[in-house]
C-alpha cells in the first residue's frame, strides 16, 4: 500500500512525463537550450525558480485564493514558451553574460504554468483536509520530472556538441527555432478570442 505522499509525488512526476502535456516539456527544453551541460548550476537555478512560481500558484489556486479563466491561462502558457525560446536568440550572442531578468522570468512563468495545473490538481485533492502534504509531494514529483527532462536534454546536447561537433550556438538556435514554431502553433490552438 502506497502512502499519500508517494501517490501525489507519482502523480506530479507522471503529469510532467505525459507526452500529451508536451507544453511543459517544451518550456523546460526552451530553458535548457542555451546552456552547455557544464553550466548545469545556472540551469538548475532557473528550473527551481520555475518550480517555486509553479508551487506558489498551485497553493493559491488550491486554496481558492487565486482563480483565473482557464482559457486565458491555456493561451498564456505557449506565450511563455515563445518568449523563452526567443530570448535564447538574444542570450546566445553572449552566453557568459546572462541578463538578470533571465532569472526572474522562470519564476513569473511558473505562476502561469501553475495556473494551468490548478484545475487538475484541485480534482486530485477531492476532499483532502489539508493541501500542504499533497501539494508538497506533487511539486516534488514535478521537480523530479523536470530534472529528468533537463538531464536527458543535456545528454543529447553533449552528444551533438561533443561527438557530432555541432557548434552549441547553432544547436541552441535550431532547438529554439523549433520551439518557437511549436509555441506559435499552440498559441493558435488555444487562442480565446
Amino acid at each position: 500500500m502506497h502512502s499519500e505522499f508517494y501517490t501525489y509525488l507519482r502523480l506530479g512526476w507522471q503529469h510532467i512525463a505525459d507526452y500529451r502535456a508536451y507544453d511543459h516539456i517544451l518550456f523546460v527544453i526552451a530553458l535548457c537550450a542555451m546552456y552547455l551541460p557544464s553550466e548545469w548550476r545556472r540551469l538548475l537555478i532557473l528550473v527551481t525558480a520555475f518550480t517555486i512560481g509553479h508551487s506558489l500558484t498551485l497553493a493559491l489556486s488550491a486554496l481558492n485564493i487565486l482563480v483565473l479563466p482557464s482559457k486565458v491561462i491555456e493561451f498564456l502558457i505557449p506565450v511563455t514558451i515563445l518568449i523563452t525560446a526567443l530570448l535564447n536568440y538574444q542570450s546566445s550572442k553572449n552566453s557568459s553574460q546572462i541578463p538578470i531578468y533571465k532569472y526572474f522570468l522562470p519564476l513569473i512563468f511558473g505562476f502561469i504554468h501553475g495556473m494551468g495545473f490548478s484545475n487538475y490538481f484541485k480534482s486530485l485533492l477531492g476532499k483532502e483536509e489539508s493541501v500542504v502534504k499533497p501539494l508538497f509531494a506533487f511539486n516534488i514529483g514535478i521537480e523530479i520530472g523536470q530534472l529528468l527532462i533537463v538531464f536527458l536534454f543535456m545528454a543529447i546536447t553533449y552528444l551533438f556538441v561533443n561527438f557530432f561537433k555541432i557548434k552549441h550556438s547553432k544547436w541552441s538556435k535550431l532547438i529554439s527555432g523549433i520551439i518557437v514554431l511549436l509555441a506559435l502553433y499552440l498559441m493558435w490552438e488555444t487562442k480565446f478570442w
